[in-house]
Formats: structure tokens, C-alpha cells, sequence
């Protein structure tokens, strides 16, 4: 598989990385997921110790382990859990980063970090201080680098600006092109992203349309899309775009690896088979100029609200 720079770090990344949030709690059947991962020359694993209160850093880590020097781990940190873990509070200060990442080391079973994440964060945060607390844990070895997990603009922009951030990781979808105006910033300074959310909570999958080809209505809204538009639209991409072997899947994740500004897809897969299946649809051949453009007609280019 294709393995793309991050940023202007020394890290090579498949361009399809496991969102690992997905694999529950059951050890043999998510190490049965990561292995059929690095089987498809997947390098990337993407975690947080907010998932399965830390459970999942655990499964990630252990699996790993035996070749640690080969992937790139990335979590994700500042959600901090509530004594009896009945909810979490947001918390992005230098000594709750700088005592988080030694519980994250130990969780993964690793000496360091590939890719630490701010795993949010608003402007009204303490940015300065949340900077610093990264340069200093790259200082000292326990990360690579860092980078944050962020739709908010202003956000994305004050890191851009003040620090030396390596990656965003962001929601982006045909159904939520709303990154775009942020894409274009992160590609000039050389900062890549890494999406989420690529099939819109299913809504760009083959699944859909065989739901849509029984009649059934889709109620689902999403953004700006009601149940009527995004059947519209997946009959239009089928239409123009499915004559030949493509997927809605695979033009979904084409569509967010056409953008030069994005280096790897970050996908879930609760089985084997999904994470097979997404892998064939990144290994794919790329979206046409033509192809890009007939999708971008159809969808809607709506930006942030500019206080974000």
C-alpha cells in the first residue's frame, strides 16, 4: 500500500489508516482486525485514551508490540475521565497533557509516541501553554510529534500560526466538504490531514444503496442533506460514476485522497472483511479530473461558521 509523508515529519503513513475506536473490547476479534490491517500493508493505527477508558490504547498496544519499529501509533489526549467514569471534562493544560502521555506509554506498552494528538480544543483555550507542554514531551523523547484532532478553524489556524504541528485530523466527506476552506492554509505550510468520517456515518456506502433500491426512504439527515437529497445524490453518482467496478465506498475515499493536502483516510472497520474492503477502495485507481469535478457539481461546498 501507498505511504504518504506527514507533514514535515520523517513519518511515512499508509494512505488508509485504522480508526481504531471501533474495535470494541473483545481482544481476539480486534487483534483478528489489526492483523488483517497489517496484512493489507496498513501502518497507521489511530487511537485515543478516551476509548473504552483506555481499554483500547491496551488492545492497540499490545498487538503491536512485537513490531513496534514497523507502525505509526497515533492517540490522542485532553478528555479527561471523571473519578467514576460516568462522563469526561475537557482538559488541555500543560500538567494534565504532561501526566496523560505516561498513562497513554503505558497503555501502549511503548517507550514513545509516533503521533500525539490534541483530541479537540476551542480558541478560548490555553493554547500556549498546550503547545508547550507538546515541544516539551518531544524534547524529552516520549512523542515524535504532534498534531490535533480539530474542525474549528480558528483553532487549526492559532496551531498553524504558533506552533510546529505536524497533521490535523478532521471530519471530511462528498457529504461535509466543509474542510475545504482550511485544506488549501494546511497544504501551504506543508501540515497534512488525515480524515474522518469519509462515508458519512454510512450514508457513502454500497450498503445505502441497496436500502435505497428496496424503496425504503432514507429519514437520516446529515449537514445539510436531507433523506430525499442524499438519494438523489447516490443515484447520481451511480448514474455517472458506477458504469464500470467502482464502489460508492471507493469514490467516497478517492474523493479524500484527490485532495494533495491529505495523506491518509482514517477508517473504522468493526470486521475483517471492512477493513479488506477498504483497502481495495484506497488501493483503487484514483478519481479522474473529470470524475473529481462531476462530484464536486453535486455536492455542496458549505464552509464553518466563521467563529469556530
Amino acid at each position: 500500500m501507498e505511504k504518504r509523508k506527514l507533514g514535515l515529519s520523517n513519518l511515512q503513513v499508509s494512505k488508509l489508516g485504522l480508526g481504531c475506536m471501533s474495535l470494541g473490547t473483545d481482544e481476539q476479534k480486534a487483534t483478528k482486525i489489526i492483523e488483517a490491517a497489517l496484512d493489507e500493508g496498513v501502518n497507521y493505527f489511530d487511537t485515543a485514551d478516551l476509548y473504552e477508558y483506555g481499554v483500547n490504547e491496551k488492545l492497540v498496544g499490545k498487538t503491536l508490540s512485537s513490531i513496534r519499529d514497523q507502525v505509526v501509533i497515533a492517540t490522542k489526549v485532553g478528555n479527561r475521565w471523571g473519578e467514576d467514569k460516568d462522563g469526561w471534562e475537557w482538559d488541555p493544560s500543560k500538567t494534565y497533557i504532561k501526566k496523560a502521555v505516561k498513562d497513554s506509554l503505558h497503555r501502549l506498552n511503548t517507550d514513545y509516541i509516533d503521533l500525539y494528538q490534541l483530541h479537540g480544543g476551542t480558541i478560548d483555550d490555553p493554547i500556549e501553554e498546550t503547545i508547550e507542554a507538546f515541544e516539551e514531551l518531544r524534547s524529552e523523547g516520549l512523542i515524535k510529534y504532534y498534531g490535533i484532532s480539530s474542525i474549528r478553524p480558528n483553532v487549526i489556524r492559532k496551531f498553524v500560526e504558533d506552533s510546529s504541528l505536524v497533521s490535523v485530523m478532521m471530519q471530511y466527506s462528498l457529504l461535509d466538504r466543509r474542510p475545504e476552506e482550511t485544506l488549501k492554509l494546511l497544504n501551504k505550510n506543508n501540515i497534512s490531514v488525515v480524515t474522518r468520517g469519509s462515508v458519512a456515518k454510512g450514508l457513502l456506502s454500497d450498503k445505502m444503496l441497496e436500502i435505497m433500491d428496496t424503496g425504503k426512504l432514507l429519514e437520516e439527515d446529515y449537514l445539510e442533506y436531507n433523506g430525499a437529497d442524499i438519494k438523489d445524490l447516490l443515484q447520481s453518482i451511480r448514474s455517472k460514476l458506477l458504469v464500470g467496478s467502482r464502489t460508492i465506498n471507493e469514490i467516497a475515499l478517492q474523493f479524500n485522497l484527490s485532495n494533495n493536502a491529505v495523506a491518509s483516510v482514517v477508517t473504522g472497520a468493526s470486521s475483517v472483511e471492512q477493513i479488506q474492503d477498504n483497502a481495495r477502495a484506497v488501493n483503487a485507481s484514483p478519481l479522474t479530473d473529470d470524475e473529481i469535478t462531476f462530484l464536486k457539481m453535486i455536492t455542496k461546498a458549505t464552509t464553518y461558521n466563521q467563529h469556530q
